[in-house]
């Protein structure tokens, strides 16, 4: 059994498909299963790995959507064991389950109430699997989920697992992945895996490059590429699970993709496809670096509207610039990199922890793994793009100058936030300095040297020149 068959779903409808509507859900199920050639009476097995807030969500949308058949499919998600819910939270937790009658009458049903009664006392400490089964992430506690099978085993979780979603830090990605693949050595079937990852890392050698989490999964698995995809898009997790309006692009081989994408798609959220899988992936680590800096000027600048927007120019011209580097149409990125970019400088978790920073409530000593928010990849992303964009085997044409330097030179708000994150020879408020600086270009400049030279540089992303 997945989950809780007798409760009432998030989308306010019974686990019976004669009053959801099931019958277009179950023909789409029954469409996936018969591309997996799964036979009657075969469940379908998915799984998400790591249970982040985009993660646990993604896992809850398809409990919600599919967990009512469960003799076709099976969800469930993997966390770590032994994360303990600290007494605070197990305070602000209470406050939501009170304040939410459906959910509190589904705990007491459930005999899971008394739980977290003594958890705010202080006479039980809850644990993070512990919660997430009651349907509250750690990262997100003020939107609950439904019920969700957790499984706390990774071995048990993936070893039979014909869709796996990773939900992973991509700082995290690699090191899960390689673990699995021990798992996976005795499979005659090849899953299917789909990442939800926003996050790169930079390799040097043979020649500089970036690394993605499809890659990493690709190199730690030896799963072909055709079989991962990634799903991205501007959107907030919490406001995906309320029904918020949202849309999002899977990404990767067309066998796959097109399947998924009618598979996942919900009135509330839709789902495209398209082919291009790693230049989306590397847009969705890229704008994460610009949100940690707009957070800085946000608090620094106490909302300025003004100095907001003249940071939003230089931000974006840097990544139009960044973008020809990597992309050979890097005007079909445009839209999606630009909404992507809105909605993190709007209501992220790396735009808030510029914020944090920026106002002293949390500093880099903490390290970039947030209690109550998770993974701030934005900081792993500035040292990666920095050391990509610097690195010596790399030059463009400097437009007054007229001589090779480091693509990494024309990014001055790159380059003072890797002095912020990385190297710690600035404060915060250096970033404004950086607006600030006289000898700063025309943002438009900078966007006129992309599309005017031929900047595109297919090795930073391993393809072939």
């Amino acid at each position: 059994m997945v989950g809780s068959i007798e409760v009432q779903t998030q989308n306010g409808c019974v686990n019976n498909k004669s009053s959801c509507g099931g019958g277009g859900m179950e023909e789409r199920l029954d469409e996936l299963r018969h591309l997996l050639g799964k036979a009657e009476g075969d469940v379908l097995r998915i799984v998400g790995v790591g249970a982040g807030a985009w993660g646990s969500v993604f896992a809850a949308m398809l409990q919600d959507s599919y967990g009512q058949f469960r003799e076709k499919v099976q969800i469930r998600i993997w966390r770590r064991a032994g994360r303990t819910v600290d007494k605070a939270t197990a305070e602000q937790l209470f406050e939501v389950i009170n304040s939410r009658e459906d959910v509190l009458r589904r705990l007491i049903r459930r005999c899971a109430y008394l739980k977290y009664v003594e958890a705010r006392l202080g006479d039980r400490t809850l644990l993070a699997d512990e919660i997430l089964k009651d349907g509250f992430c750690l990262n997100m506690i003020h939107t609950p989920l439904c019920p969700l099978k957790v499984v706390t085993n990774l071995q048990e979780a993936v070893w039979d697992a014909d869709i796996v979603v990773n939900g992973l830090p991509s700082t995290e990605t690699r090191e899960v992945f390689e673990e699995i693949s021990h798992y996976w050595k005795e499979r005659i079937t090849v899953p299917i895996i789909v990442s939800l990852s926003k996050g790169i890392e930079a390799a040097l050698q043979p020649l500089p490059h970036i690394v993605t989490p499809t890659q990493m999964i690709n190199r730690a698995t030896g799963i072909a590429m055709d079989n991962i995809l990634y799903l991205g898009g501007p959107n907030i997790a919490s406001e995906i699970y309320n029904k918020e309006y949202a849309n999002a692009r899977i990404c990767g081989a067309e066998k796959w993709r097109k399947p998924l994408a009618k598979f996942l798609r919900q009135p509330h959220f839709i789902v495209w496809d398209n082919s291009d899988l790693v230049t989306h992936e590397v847009m969705g680590g890229l704008k994460n670096v610009y949100a940690i800096g707009a957070g800085m000027v946000a608090s620094l600048t106490k909302e300025s509207a003004t100095s907001k927007s003249v940071y939003f120019a230089h931000c974006t011209s840097e990544m139009i610039f960044i973008t020809h580097l990597l992309a050979e149409e890097p005007e079909k990125l445009a839209g999606p990199l630009l909404a992507d970019t809105y909605v993190t400088l709007l209501k992220g978790r790396n735009a808030w922890y510029g914020q944090m920073l920026a106002k002293g409530e949390l500093n880099l000593d903490m390290g970039d793994s947030i209690s109550g928010k998770g993974m701030i990849q934005g900081v792993s992303a500035v040292g990666a793009f920095y050391e990509l964009l610097s690195h010596s085997s790399l030059s463009v044409l400097h437009p007054e100058e007229n001589k090779p330097v480091a693509p990494v030179e024309l990014c001055p708000i790159l380059k003072t936030l890797y002095r912020i994150l990385i190297t710690r020879e600035l404060a915060s408020q250096g970033i404004l300095q950086a607006l600030r600086d006289e000898t700063l270009n025309d943002p438009r400049e900078r966007i006129e040297i992309a599309q005017t030279h031929a900047f595109y540089r297919p090795s930073l992303l391993g393809q072939p020149s």
